[in-house]
Protein backbone atom coordinates (compact mmCIF):
# COMPACT_ATOMS: atom_id res chain seq x y z
CA UNK A 1 0.00 0.00 0.00
CA UNK A 2 2.97 2.59 0.69
CA UNK A 3 4.36 1.81 -2.20
CA UNK A 4 1.40 2.18 -3.90
CA UNK A 5 1.10 5.82 -2.50
CA UNK A 6 4.94 6.85 -3.84
CA UNK A 7 4.08 6.05 -6.69
CA UNK A 8 1.04 7.82 -7.61
CA UNK A 9 2.68 10.78 -5.52
CA UNK A 10 5.41 10.35 -7.97
CA UNK A 11 3.85 10.03 -10.94
CA UNK A 12 1.73 13.45 -10.21
CA UNK A 13 4.92 15.19 -8.81
CA UNK A 14 6.31 14.15 -12.41
CA UNK A 15 3.46 15.04 -14.23
CA UNK A 16 3.39 18.62 -12.71
CA UNK A 17 6.80 19.15 -13.74
CA UNK A 18 6.32 18.04 -17.24
CA UNK A 19 3.56 20.10 -17.86
CA UNK A 20 5.37 23.19 -16.54
CA UNK A 21 8.33 22.85 -18.60
CA UNK A 22 6.08 22.54 -21.99
CA UNK A 23 5.38 24.81 -24.33
CA UNK A 24 6.01 28.89 -24.15
CA UNK A 25 5.74 30.44 -20.77
CA UNK A 26 2.38 31.96 -19.86
CA UNK A 27 3.18 35.71 -19.88
CA UNK A 28 5.88 37.89 -21.35
CA UNK A 29 7.52 37.95 -25.07
CA UNK A 30 8.92 34.89 -26.41
CA UNK A 31 12.20 34.27 -28.61
CA UNK A 32 11.62 35.27 -32.09
CA UNK A 33 13.59 33.18 -34.46
CA UNK A 34 15.09 36.22 -36.15
CA UNK A 35 14.99 35.91 -40.59
CA UNK A 36 12.39 32.96 -40.48
CA UNK A 37 9.38 34.35 -38.30
CA UNK A 38 6.82 36.24 -40.27
CA UNK A 39 4.83 39.45 -39.17
CA UNK A 40 1.32 38.25 -38.68
CA UNK A 41 0.12 41.26 -40.76
CA UNK A 42 1.79 41.97 -43.49
CA UNK A 43 3.82 38.48 -43.89
CA UNK A 44 7.31 40.29 -43.87
CA UNK A 45 10.09 38.20 -41.86
CA UNK A 46 11.06 39.85 -38.72
CA UNK A 47 14.61 41.02 -39.55
CA UNK A 48 14.94 44.10 -37.85
CA UNK A 49 15.28 43.67 -34.35
CA UNK A 50 14.96 47.42 -33.15
CA UNK A 51 11.28 47.47 -34.23
CA UNK A 52 9.79 44.22 -34.07
CA UNK A 53 6.56 43.94 -31.51
CA UNK A 54 4.54 40.95 -30.31
CA UNK A 55 1.09 40.51 -28.74
CA UNK A 56 -0.09 37.61 -26.31
CA UNK A 57 -3.66 37.41 -25.87
CA UNK A 58 -5.82 34.68 -24.47
CA UNK A 59 -8.72 33.19 -26.51
CA UNK A 60 -11.39 32.33 -24.72
CA UNK A 61 -11.11 28.88 -22.55
CA UNK A 62 -7.15 28.35 -24.39
CA UNK A 63 -3.95 28.92 -23.43
CA UNK A 64 -2.61 32.11 -24.82
CA UNK A 65 -1.25 32.90 -27.78
CA UNK A 66 1.60 34.98 -29.44
CA UNK A 67 1.36 36.73 -32.43
CA UNK A 68 4.63 38.62 -33.87
CA UNK A 69 5.10 41.74 -35.79
CA UNK A 70 7.45 43.61 -37.90
CA UNK A 71 6.56 46.79 -36.98
CA UNK A 72 4.62 48.35 -34.05
CA UNK A 73 2.19 49.69 -36.63
CA UNK A 74 1.06 46.61 -37.96
CA UNK A 75 0.68 45.48 -34.20
CA UNK A 76 -1.82 48.37 -33.36
CA UNK A 77 -3.36 47.62 -36.83
CA UNK A 78 -3.41 44.18 -36.29
CA UNK A 79 -5.33 44.25 -32.83
CA UNK A 80 -8.23 47.02 -33.68
CA UNK A 81 -9.69 44.47 -35.27
CA UNK A 82 -9.53 41.84 -32.51
CA UNK A 83 -12.05 40.49 -29.88
CA UNK A 84 -9.62 40.72 -27.15
CA UNK A 85 -8.49 44.38 -28.13
CA UNK A 86 -9.15 45.48 -24.61
CA UNK A 87 -8.77 42.54 -22.74
CA UNK A 88 -7.27 43.54 -19.82
CA UNK A 89 -4.84 40.16 -20.15
CA UNK A 90 -3.38 40.60 -23.79
CA UNK A 91 -0.10 42.18 -23.45
CA UNK A 92 1.56 43.78 -26.18
CA UNK A 93 5.47 43.76 -26.22
CA UNK A 94 8.09 46.21 -28.59
CA UNK A 95 11.48 46.45 -29.21
CA UNK A 96 13.34 49.17 -27.70
CA UNK A 97 14.96 50.61 -30.80
CA UNK A 98 17.77 51.27 -29.28
CA UNK A 99 18.69 47.69 -27.22
CA UNK A 100 16.31 45.11 -29.19
CA UNK A 101 15.19 44.61 -25.56
CA UNK A 102 11.64 44.07 -24.61
CA UNK A 103 9.08 46.66 -23.29
CA UNK A 104 5.46 47.16 -22.69
CA UNK A 105 4.37 48.72 -25.18
CA UNK A 106 1.60 50.58 -23.13
CA UNK A 107 4.18 51.79 -21.04
CA UNK A 108 6.89 52.95 -23.83
CA UNK A 109 7.71 56.26 -25.33
CA UNK A 110 7.75 56.30 -29.20
CA UNK A 111 9.99 58.67 -31.07
CA UNK A 112 9.85 59.41 -34.76
CA UNK A 113 12.46 57.50 -36.49
CA UNK A 114 13.10 56.91 -40.06
CA UNK A 115 13.15 53.43 -41.85
CA UNK A 116 10.97 51.47 -39.87
CA UNK A 117 10.38 48.36 -41.64
CA UNK A 118 7.01 49.02 -42.77
CA UNK A 119 7.12 52.58 -42.56
CA UNK A 120 5.35 54.05 -39.34
CA UNK A 121 8.56 55.24 -38.36
CA UNK A 122 8.30 55.04 -34.27
CA UNK A 123 10.94 53.80 -32.70
CA UNK A 124 9.77 52.72 -28.69
CA UNK A 125 11.90 53.11 -25.73
CA UNK A 126 10.98 53.13 -21.53
CA UNK A 127 12.91 56.82 -20.95
CA UNK A 128 10.92 59.73 -21.34
CA UNK A 129 11.60 62.23 -24.69
CA UNK A 130 10.55 65.44 -24.69
CA UNK A 131 9.21 64.94 -28.48
CA UNK A 132 8.10 61.26 -27.55
CA UNK A 133 4.47 60.21 -27.98
CA UNK A 134 2.33 57.74 -25.61
CA UNK A 135 1.03 54.66 -26.55
CA UNK A 136 -2.43 56.64 -27.29
CA UNK A 137 -0.80 58.88 -29.57
CA UNK A 138 1.63 56.59 -31.43
CA UNK A 139 -2.16 54.74 -32.00
CA UNK A 140 -3.08 58.38 -33.76
CA UNK A 141 0.36 58.76 -35.54
CA UNK A 142 -0.38 54.83 -37.05
CA UNK A 143 -3.49 55.35 -38.50
CA UNK A 144 -2.79 58.92 -39.95
CA UNK A 145 0.12 57.31 -41.82
CA UNK A 146 -2.47 54.35 -42.78
CA UNK A 147 -5.13 56.70 -43.80
CA UNK A 148 -2.72 58.96 -46.10
CA UNK A 149 -1.53 55.82 -47.50
CA UNK A 150 -5.05 54.45 -48.57
CA UNK A 151 -6.06 58.26 -49.26
CA UNK A 152 -3.24 58.51 -52.05
CA UNK A 153 -4.33 55.48 -53.82
CA UNK A 154 -1.48 53.34 -52.53
CA UNK A 155 -2.23 50.08 -50.83
CA UNK A 156 -0.36 50.07 -47.48
CA UNK A 157 -2.99 48.09 -46.18
CA UNK A 158 -2.07 44.46 -46.55
CA UNK A 159 -3.77 41.77 -48.30
CA UNK A 160 -3.36 38.02 -47.07
CA UNK A 161 -0.79 36.03 -49.08
CA UNK A 162 -3.46 34.39 -51.59
CA UNK A 163 -4.85 37.19 -52.26
CA UNK A 164 -1.48 39.07 -52.95
CA UNK A 165 -0.53 36.58 -55.39
CA UNK A 166 -4.25 36.36 -57.08
CA UNK A 167 -3.84 40.11 -57.31
CA UNK A 168 -0.45 39.89 -58.82
CA UNK A 169 -2.22 37.61 -61.66
CA UNK A 170 -4.48 39.60 -62.59
CA UNK A 171 -2.16 42.60 -63.17
CA UNK A 172 0.28 40.39 -65.16
CA UNK A 173 -3.16 39.02 -67.12
CA UNK A 174 -4.21 42.98 -67.70
CA UNK A 175 -1.23 43.55 -69.03
CA UNK A 176 -0.88 40.75 -71.18
CA UNK A 177 -4.06 41.52 -73.01
CA UNK A 178 -3.19 45.77 -73.32
CA UNK A 179 0.43 43.86 -75.12
CA UNK A 180 -1.99 42.12 -77.54
CA UNK A 181 -4.49 45.02 -77.60
CA UNK A 182 -1.88 46.69 -78.60
CA UNK A 183 -0.18 44.86 -81.04
CA UNK A 184 -3.50 44.42 -82.72
CA UNK A 185 -3.74 47.76 -83.44
CA UNK A 186 -0.37 48.04 -84.65
CA UNK A 187 -1.24 45.15 -87.23
CA UNK A 188 -4.33 47.14 -88.52
CA UNK A 189 -2.38 50.25 -89.13
CA UNK A 190 0.62 48.58 -91.50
Amino acid sequence: MLHRIIYILFFAIFSLILSACSGEPETGPVEVKWDQNNCERCRMMLSDRNFAAQIRYFPEAKRSRVVKFDDIGCAVLWIKDQPWNNDPKTQIWVADHRSGEWIDARKAIYIRKNNSPMGYDLGAQAEADPDGLSYAEAILRIEEVENKFNAHGMHHQHMPMKDQSRDLKQQGLERESQNRESLDREGEQQ
